[in-house]
């Protein structure tokens, strides 16, 4: 059966003490990225954003990692999937609003944790989506980072990379 329900969300973390702190929310007895369900007219990515201000009142993300994302496996009975994208907000304020359709907030509990914690909470499917945007945050130089390659070869690679303006500008002098 061919998932039907498309939800999107977004991998938020801080900085705090040179470590990176994911930020999880609680809903009944489960732990999750924010996230919640594309509406009619939007594209994940703007309802990834909106869900987290919505669920969250976090309104600053920076996509420093560009727009790339990773899906779940269908579940609910093979009927939805999620799709996770990676942020980073500078202010770690998180306010849990009353969610008018159910006149109360919908989570009851949110926490910024490390990875080891994290992995402890969340359930194996959202586990799989930390496991992949741990990888892509520490595989990635960090902000403002140049990399300056010396020597490849018989060619002399010099580049830039900036990974919170996307920029890669590489130049290669043959010699």
């Amino acid at each position: 059966m061919a998932a039907k329900i498309m939800s999107a969300g977004v991998v938020i973390l801080n900085h705090h003490h040179d470590r990176h702190q994911y930020l999880l929310l609680r809903a009944y007895n489960y732990w999750d990225f924010p996230k919640g369900v594309v509406e009619s007219g939007e594209t994940p990515l703007e309802a990834a954003i909106r869900e987290v201000r919505e669920e969250t009142g976090i309104e600053e993300l920076h996509f420093n990692w560009g727009y790339i994302y990773r899906e779940t496996n269908p579940y609910n009975q093979g009927r939805k999937i999620a799709r996770y994208y990676i942020a980073e907000s500078p202010k770690s304020r998180v306010h849990l609003p009353i969610n008018p359709l159910l006149g109360r907030p919908e989570h009851n509990d949110y926490r910024w944790t490390g990875r080891t914690e994290a992995w402890r909470l969340l359930t194996p499917r959202v586990r799989a989506i930390l496991d992949w945007a741990d990888k892509v945050i520490n595989d990635t130089p960090a902000p403002h980072t140049t990399i300056l390659i010396l020597h490849w070869g018989l060619h002399t690679p010099t580049g830039i990379y900036n990974r919170n303006k996307a920029v890669y500008l590489f130049k290669i002098n043959n010699t």
